[in-house]
């Protein structure tokens, strides 16, 4: 990190805040999240308790009182940074294409709004790759949200577009994200340079193996219990990087003995040797998709750790630090679903720390 960098200090806004988890390092490269807005009141009790020194505003931004006090709040704080995190859930591949139909999909005209308003010199949206191909009406016709920029902003902003995964920047798991990010001229803002690769091996590897329920004593390092013996049996015999659906004898079966059915990648252990696959909201179902820990080929040709990863290695594959602080009365549930949400945040800080550059 340059001596700039260190040196920088920028105050910014945090829209569609979740809790918090893609800000984690931005006080490390100088950038204060003075304001941060987010809907639902336990994502924005968790932002609270991890940025104490942010003004968290909870409430709907379509609120024109919530959207006023945001952008009142932000002036008052000399807000020169947006961090717009709108919520994505319409638009991932996991889920339903019905893009046009979700509401939440347009929720973005509430950044340009702040835009206009806060005049920042700093703003970056991100989002899953797909938010790039949503058209929006603007000026009687049908564009894509970056085209839309450039059109409105394209004479005082600099902006640019790259769709980057978090694995190429020192984050131990694939996860692809559109990143736009507008400067204004009379700023830099360069893109990271991209890094090697880190394993799941070189990642969690040195952690002690785990039977689901079992506790290591390490925290964090608890694997979630399964109830079903017939899966737990399925994914013993299930080698690294393969789905328990393609076993010949011991496959997925429900309580009554009858075949469990699914996608290719449901049941599916992870690779040792590549970073681990996206998190997301299910990361604690050995159902979802690539959830299953590698695990390691036993003496008796079973296969260890027949279990999703735990909060610990969730973590770290995560790059959060590991003296990350959950408050007690939240739910493993639930903070593992924040972590799925959220996009990893040494990313954002490798692109945020640019600033100046």
């Amino acid at each position: 990190m340059s001596k700039k960098a260190k040196n920088m200090k920028i105050n910014g806004l945090s829209m569609f805040s979740g809790g918090g988890i893609a800000e984690t390092y931005f006080g490390d490269v100088g950038i204060n999240v003075a304001v941060a807005n987010e809907l639902l009141p336990d994502r924005a009790r968790f932002y609270k308790e991890n940025h104490k020194s942010t003004e968290m505003i909870c409430g709907d931004i379509t609120d024109k009182k919530v959207f006023d006090k945001v952008i009142n709040d932000s002036k008052k704080a000399n807000v020169s940074f947006i961090l717009a995190t709108p919520p994505c859930q319409g638009m991932s591949t996991l889920g339903l294409r019905q893009y046009e139909k979700d509401k939440r999909n347009f929720l973005v005209k509430y950044v340009l709004e702040a835009i206009d308003a806060l005049d920042p010199d700093f703003v970056m949206i991100e989002n899953v790759p797909t938010f790039l191909d949503l058209l929006f009406e603007y000026d009687g016709k049908r564009i894509g949200i970056v085209e839309e920029l450039k059109e409105k902003y394209g004479s005082k902003y600099e902006i640019g577009t790259r769709v980057l995964n978090a694995k190429d920047f020192g984050v131990p798991q694939s996860r692809p994200r559109a990143i736009i990010k507008m400067h204004k001229a009379s700023f830099n803002w360069p893109w990271p340079k991209e890094e090697s690769v880190i394993t799941l091996r070189q990642a969690i590897g040195d952690l002690p193996s785990l039977e689901a329920g079992q506790d290591s004593g390490i925290k964090w390092h608890k694997a979630l219990p399964i109830n079903n013996p017939f899966q737990i049996e399925a994914l013993k015999h299930t080698p690294e990087g393969q789905s328990a659906l393609r076993n010949p004898v011991y496959y997925p079966k429900k309580k009554n003995g009858q075949r469990v059915k699914g996608f290719h990648n449901t049941y599916t252990r992870m690779r040792w040797d590549e970073p681990a696959p996206a998190r997301t909201t299910n990361n604690q179902l050995i159902s979802g998709h690539n959830n299953v820990h590698p695990g390691k080929l036993l003496p008796n040709g079973t296969w260890s750790d027949a279990r999703a990863l735990t909060l610990r290695e969730l973590i770290i594959v995560s790059s959060l630090p590991l003296d990350w602080k959950i408050p007690k009365d939240y739910k493993e549930s639930f903070v593992r679903q924040l972590i799925g949400e959220a996009v990893p945040p040494l990313l954002t800080m490798k692109i945020v720390e640019q600033i100046g550059k």
